[in-house]
């Protein structure tokens, strides 16, 4: 019996050091791959228009501005994801973000938008976009950001000075405040990029070029890694 005790007394000691190895094993192997993992900064990209609410539509061809948007926020996602970030879309799909489209619904839309923003944690948010004006001779990207966010102001100028230095650009523009909702409703750095006029012939032929999305992409990419440097090298 005395026996038969102290072998039950061991093998339960023995059964408990095993499940205490184990846990501490699972705990080191998770707490060592966070480390080898480390938590990635997040950019939020929204797709302006969607659904029912096409945006303005390109002269030449009439191709709507809401797939246009959605087509760069795709590219965008790729690069950013591509130099380690994580990417949330606003807008993944060709679909609107207001539910049913009745009255309202553009405000509806809006506020899912500042829903996904304020729920990310973002660095920065981007807006894509596409302008038009009556002029048709008016052309090229321009950024706009809040007045009052010295951080929304610091990367439209990075991006606006990305942009200006690509080949295509045929005139140099400063980054512009706006008023805008998307800029408003919150305190993260933000920005409207308006990569071009559709009512503009040259730039709706870049906007519909799968080389020139690229390049556009890659050029606001660099922006926002030169404001998020400067932001870095001035902690």
């Amino acid at each position: 019996m005395d026996f038969l005790y102290r072998h039950r007394v061991a093998l339960g000691f023995f059964c408990l050091m095993l499940a205490v190895a184990v846990t501490f094993g699972i705990c080191f192997f998770a707490l060592a791959r966070t480390a080898a993992e480390p938590l990635r900064m997040t950019v939020v990209i929204d797709a302006g228009h969607g659904g029912v609410d096409g945006g303005v539509a390109g002269t030449r061809t009439k191709t709507q501005e809401s797939d246009i948007n959605l087509a760069v926020a795709r590219i965008l996602q790729r690069h950013f994801e591509e130099a380690g970030f994580y990417v949330v879309q606003t807008r993944p799909t060709e679909a609107g973000l207001y539910g049913v489209a009745t009255p309202g619904y553009k405000r509806r839309d809006m506020e899912k938008r500042a829903e996904v923003i304020l729920s990310s944690s973002a660095a920065a948010v981007i807006s894509v976009h596409q302008n038009f004006f009556h002029e048709t001779s008016r052309r090229g990207a321009q950024v706009f950001f809040r007045e009052s966010s010295a951080g929304g102001k610091a990367l439209a100028e990075r991006i606006q000075t990305s942009l200006n230095e690509m080949p295509e650009c045929v005139k140099r523009t400063q980054a512009l405040a706006g008023d805008y909702f998307i800029l408003n409703c919150s305190e993260t750095p933000s920005v409207i990029v308006e990569c071009g006029f559709l009512s503009n012939a040259d730039d709706e032929a870049l906007l519909l070029d799968d080389g020139y999305r690229e390049k556009l992409c890659a050029a606001i990419l660099r922006g926002t890694l030169s404001f998020l440097a400067a932001g870095a090298n001035s902690a």
